[in-house]
């Protein structure tokens, strides 16, 4: 019965409590017995929440008092350990902030608490959120639930091996250069980056100032499309959704029916990143399911992308760089390796003011011609990244006789960063070797509801999820 319900989707779960056919006290209880035995091995999880019980026993009284209650109430939900929570330790997996604890919740775990959700732990991030391996010098690595050897990605990986493993229903991750959607494809779950300013930004340490304003999001991460359709409205609508009626949540047939006829253009060819045959068949895969559904596929690069993606350092590394210079000032030998060797950098690595300004205005340019080639292209497809999970600490990734940097590897994603575009990673393969491969879908600005109505086509044609081992019998996590 405790397997049963944390592997529910958030929707189920509360509909469930709401129904009084399961208690939040029992809910909460399940995900605190998985983490016990499971995240000793993962990693995932760092800090638990204090008042996790007390939530759930006051969820329990609203509940039964017969009041309305918020969509997600009782669901246990888990937080990036970059994202600020009340009270509870949120330290960007640096030394400098190894003791930070916030007086107030980021803007958006208010809209999570008020709409119900219980925040139940933080997961781990990579030091500062530099990705793409979620390594830091305050609690360490996170692997891959399908793979202990391999990678849960960054920066977002705790979150998405947690989502992925049962250990939280669904998660707030954030992402400036593939940060949810990377983890997501690496750990078999579905992850959302909303268009810049669509989710309240505040509260996130490295703060989404200057330049990196027009690609950093926080976005929702769950095992289901339908959880992260429900998380973007609690997140984003003025008055949150009070229950899961399917008038509170838009009909999902409905949406995807508005996707009947629309022309979606498929590339996997991002200049020097080629892409894995098992990953180029899981996108061959997602082109069947959209063709069977009725929209029209071309295979096309949409304008300026491979232009955009080469414009992403000179976007945002200098305010990377300023900020990690900023909080380390006088104490550098708090810095992990990756962020030690940004501050050894010199000056001329660095880029200079003009060219980020320059940068931003080409970026624009090429923005606003996408944007309007998007008026009859509505959807691209591509892979969100060349390979599956890479082994922890690679530098670089092997695609045939090619040899990549990691940062290479992953331009698909990096993409609509830099033109602050919305895109969902939904599981959509395997790879020959078991680890799960996802596919990128991307939209115009504010299109995040076309976006999840394609994303929902793929998981119910393809199957979505599929549990790591371990949910399905296998001992190798047991203590």
């Amino acid at each position: 019965m405790l397997d049963d319900l944390v592997k529910l989707s958030a929707v189920k779960l509360a509909a469930l409590m709401r129904g009084r056919k399961v208690s939040p006290v029992e809910v909460v209880d399940a995900y605190l017995q998985r983490i016990e035995v499971v995240n000793s091995s993962l990693n995932a999880v760092v800090t638990l929440a204090p008042d996790v019980l007390e939530r759930a026993l006051e969820a329990e009284r609203v509940i039964m008092s017969g009041r309305e209650v918020g969509a997600l109430c009782g669901v246990p939900i888990t937080v990036k350990d970059t994202i600020e929570t009340e009270w509870m330790r949120t330290t960007s997996g640096s030394r400098m902030r190894a003791d930070f604890v916030p007086r107030a919740d980021a803007p958006a775990v208010a809209r999570l608490k008020a709409a119900g959700a219980i925040v139940l732990c933080k997961t781990n991030v990579p030091e500062m959120a530099i990705p793409y391996e979620c390594d830091n010098p305050v609690f360490g690595r996170t692997n891959n639930p399908h793979d202990l050897s391999r990678t849960s990605g960054g920066s977002s990986g705790g979150e998405a091996a947690a989502v992925s493993s049962c250990l939280s229903a669904v998660g707030l991750g954030s992402d400036l250069s593939g940060s949810i959607r990377v983890p997501a494809h690496f750990c078999g779950i579905g992850g959302l980056k909303p268009t810049p300013g669509r989710i309240a930004s505040a509260g996130h340490f490295p703060l989404a100032t200057g330049a990196f304003s027009l690609g950093a999001v926080l976005g929702p991460m769950a095992r289901y499309v339908e959880d992260l359709s429900l998380l973007l409205k609690v997140l984003t609508e003025a008055d949150a959704p009070k229950s899961l009626s399917t008038k509170a949540l838009g009909n999902a047939d409905d949406e995807r029916a508005r996707l009947r006829g629309l022309r979606v253009a498929v590339y996997l060819d991002e200049s020097n990143a080629p892409v894995t045959s098992d990953t180029e068949r899981a996108l061959q895969a997602v082109m069947g399911v959209l063709k069977s559904a009725g929209l029209t596929i071309v295979e096309e690069r949409p304008p300026g992308i491979a232009r955009a993606i080469a414009l992403w350092p000179a976007l945002f590394s200098r305010e990377s760089t300023l900020q990690l210079r900023d909080l380390y000032a006088g104490q550098p030998e708090k810095a992990g390796r990756l962020v030690s060797s940004v501050l050894a950098s010199g000056e001329s690595a660095l880029p200079s003011a003009e060219s980020t300004v320059a940068a931003w205005a080409e970026r624009d340019a090429l923005r606003s011609s996408l944007v309007e080639w998007m008026k009859e292209t509505p959807l691209v497809i591509s892979p969100v990244g060349s390979v599956p999970a890479f082994e922890h600490g690679a530098r670089k990734v092997q695609v045939g006789e090619r040899e990549l940097s990691v940062f290479r590897a992953f331009g698909y994603a990096r993409a609509a960063n830099v033109l602050g575009l919305p895109a969902v990673s939904v599981p959509a393969g395997r790879s020959n070797d078991g680890l799960p491969i996802g596919v990128q879908i991307t939209g115009g600005p504010f299109a995040e509801e076309t976006v999840l109505a394609a994303a929902s086509l793929v998981e119910e044609a393809l199957g979505g999820w599929v549990p790591p081992k371990d949910v399905t019998g296998d001992d190798r996590f047991r203590v």
